[in-house]
């Protein structure tokens, strides 16, 4: 009923999500896009005088809604081009807040194995809360990944953000989540908008956790994507960072824009990522097979002709 505001506790959403993930849903914090619940953590415990840790090449919504609540931001540096969780560690100060891991990360496509993960919770303080991105975490298919939700009871200081808009394919209506302790999410819902997700995103969100099908013919071509852009770029002889996640970041060269915009003219859109410090490579959507193909195609003309 698109009359009436939509339920600001998300009541039904949360109880499907209870179901799927196995948490109870006093943990669950619904939001407009994973985006939203980040920035609602960072408004809960950042602000003057705190510091916010970040990998180089790390999703660049963490350093806006860092900035924006006045926390120093520390970036420690990527070893091949994945989140140096020893690194993490020793740039860990009396201020330190919070520090951001994307597992995997955008857009390197990288990730972390559990043990590494694990050993690090181990490790840091408990008053500083760890937030554990997961916004690519259906797609991978690594034996060794964690499962962030799974160590949610073990780490109090522990969240796990996930969305709808990657495998599920709700990109256009803005609805992600996270999981936390109980208290966690108890200060997020305080400072929440009372109505920040609309009631679509609410239903639509609900019908996605439905079709788990969906998801595994999703996850199925995407690994087959992968396999074939990868497979595009040894034959060109394009090095490339490799990925578990649905997109794949190319080196090509020393003038990635150019090649962005010449492959724009050939109605082909990638992202260049000069912004995250990448200013060689492009980032590439896996599509659907033919998709993939007229990427190639094109990818291989510009080379050309570049």
């Amino acid at each position: 009923d698109l009359m009436r505001y939509p339920d600001g506790s998300a009541f039904f959403l949360k109880k499907r999500l209870e179901e799927h993930l196995g948490v109870d849903e006093s943990r669950i914090t619904i939001g407009n896009g994973s985006n939203d619940v980040l920035e609602l953590l960072s408004r809960v415990f950042l602000g003057p005088n705190t510091e916010t840790i970040i990998s180089q090449h790390a999703f660049v919504v963490y350093p806006l809604v860092t900035r924006a609540l006045g926390s120093g931001l520390v970036e420690v540096p990527a070893r091949d081009f994945c989140q140096d969780l020893e690194a993490t560690l020793s740039a860990v100060t009396e201020r330190t807040r919070m520090i951001f891991i994307a597992n995997p990360n955008n857009p390197t496509g990288t990730w972390v194995q559990k043990s590494l993960l694990t050993e690090f919770l181990d490790q840091v303080r408990e008053d500083i809360l760890i937030v554990l991105d997961e916004a690519y975490f259906e797609y991978v298919l690594e034996a060794e990944y964690p499962d962030g939700i799974a160590l949610i009871g073990k780490y109090d200081n522990l969240v796990v953000t996930r969305t709808f808009s990657k495998a599920y394919g709700l990109a256009g209506l803005r609805i992600g989540y996270a999981v936390s302790h109980p208290d966690v999410a108890d200060l997020m819902n305080r400072i929440r908008q009372p109505f920040n997700v609309n009631s679509m995103s609410l239903v639509a969100a609900e019908e996605a956790l439905n079709d788990q099908q969906y998801i595994a013919e999703t996850v199925r071509l995407n690994s087959e994507g992968l396999a074939f852009l990868t497979a595009a770029c040894d034959d060109m002889g394009l090095s490339y960072i490799p990925s578990v996640a649905n997109f794949l970041t190319i080196d090509v060269g020393n003038d990635a824009v150019t090649i962005y915009n010449l492959l724009l003219r050939e109605g082909v859109i990638v992202r260049p990522i000069g912004v995250y410090g990448l200013p060689n490579h492009l980032r590439i959507s896996v599509g659907m097979p033919e998709e993939n193909a007229r990427f190639v195609a094109a990818l291989r003309k510009v080379l050309q002709r570049d």
